[in-house]
């Protein structure tokens, strides 16, 4: 669609690019504080994401707190254990707790995304899909109150003036390019390759994680989904053992390879395409704001640097910048705000994250944090309860989370 150059410019209070979910969580924050809101993307719902589709107990509870209904969800898969093989050929069997909430589901990208993106329709905001962001530019203070601001050019609308805008747009955000923030060396810290699979056997009912020695510190996967079918992926970590363009050749064998080919059955075949997307992974170092812009999700490098996992951390980013932004203040105070709660919430655990990473680059250290998991229940139990992020990771390094309670909550959905 063309530029609507002779639309009036309209005027909102918070302005969203992008709908995955740390863009949903921000426009539903927002909306609920009373703020009025616009949520743009470029694609039209439900649309694939290429992503382990794995949603961690941190991601299960804020989408609980947003009010995400799992029930109409088809392939909303619970997982109760999960299974971990080192090295070393060592399989250990990680148990969630059981009868108190959702500690880990796996559920399609696009069923959840269009399920968040529903809710933020019924939290107030309006959602226009389909609508490219085309450019943008910052004010000194033209609008309500006389507050900076940016007027951001949509295609097929015309221009959008908001107090706020919330970058959820993606590793490559347009939002950054048009502030002239985007540096072109950055591809990413992780690189994911995934495929769906059909007819596997009935060991794929459970999540597998593969330290593959050659994969190291990435490892391959196996998630459990309804039907018979599995989300099966790998890991790399850029600038490790294994160079991006030699993922062509692991993907031509992995299912090939005995471990996995036992979970997975004689029968499995792979359905649909091949996708494979870089992630970033660098929250610490990350442009979180600029001007009235708060970055969030992928576009603020907040996934976990340990597991590769982000929706989490992107519900969470979405959040914090809603909350900064309905907080008032200056321009520069709402992004003040916001980059202390980042990190507050965020940066330490990267931190620990990137120390336990360097561990995992190797077989032997591997091999011996699966073994020192594996010592007793206690072990086991907490040690698949820290994977799933039901904890903070450098919650021992933190003592300001060490509330009552810290280690002892419950899971998300507890009532249902």
């Amino acid at each position: 669609m063309e530029l609507m150059a002779d639309a009036p410019t309209r005027t909102v209070d918070v302005l969203v690019v992008g709908g995955g979910p740390a863009g949903s969580a921000a426009a539903i924050t927002a909306a609920r504080a009373g703020r009025t809101v616009l949520l743009v993307d470029k694609a039209s719902f439900p649309r694939d994401k290429c992503c382990g589709d794995g949603l961690t107990t941190l991601a299960l509870r804020l989408g609980e707190q947003l009010g995400l209904d799992p029930s109409p969800i088809g392939g909303w898969q619970p997982v109760e254990d999960a299974v971990i093989h080192s090295p070393s050929g060592r399989s250990v069997r990680f148990p969630l707790p059981r009868d108190d909430g959702r500690y880990a589901v796996v559920v399609p990208r696009r069923e959840y995304d269009a399920a968040l993106l529903d809710l933020v329709r019924t939290a107030g905001a309006e959602v226009l899909e389909g609508h490219a962001v085309t450019g943008l530019s910052l004010d000194a203070g033209n609008g309500p109150g006389n507050r900076p601001g940016a007027t951001v050019d949509v295609d097929g609308l015309g221009s959008v003036r908001a107090t706020t805008v919330v970058a959820a747009d993606g590793m490559w955000s347009p939002i950054r390019r048009f502030l002239g923030l985007s540096t072109d060396d950055d591809r990413g810290q992780w690189h994911a390759f995934r495929q769906y699979v059909s007819d596997v056997g009935p060991a794929a009912t459970d999540l597998h994680v593969w330290f593959e020695s050659d994969l190291l510190p990435g490892y391959a996967w196996s998630f459990p989904l309804p039907g018979g079918r599995a989300n099966v992926g790998f890991g790399i970590l850029r600038g490790g053992p294994v160079a991006v363009g030699d993922t062509g050749q692991i993907w031509g064998g992995l299912m090939d390879r005995p471990s996995i080919r036992a979970v997975l059955g004689d029968h499995a075949r792979p359905e649909g395409r091949r996708t494979a997307w870089p992630i970033p992974a660098r929250v610490d170092r990350a442009v979180l704001a600029h001007g009235p812009v708060l970055f969030v999700g992928d576009a603020a490098a907040a996934t976990d640097a340990l597991t590769g996992e982000g929706i989490g951390q992107a519900l969470l980013t979405g959040i914090l910048a809603a909350e900064a932004s309905s907080a008032g203040g200056s321009t520069m105070e709402v992004a003040t705000a916001y980059r202390r709660a980042v990190r507050r919430n965020l940066v330490a655990d990267h931190r620990m994250s990137m120390a336990l990473q360097r561990m995992l680059a190797h077989p032997i250290g591997a091999s011996t944090a699966v073994r020192l998991a594996d010592l007793n229940p206690w072990t086991r139990r907490n040690f698949s309860r820290w994977m799933f992020e039901d904890y903070p990771r450098a919650l021992l390094a933190t003592p300001r989370r060490w509330g009552r309670g810290a280690l002892s909550t419950s899971g998300a959905y507890a009532g249902h």
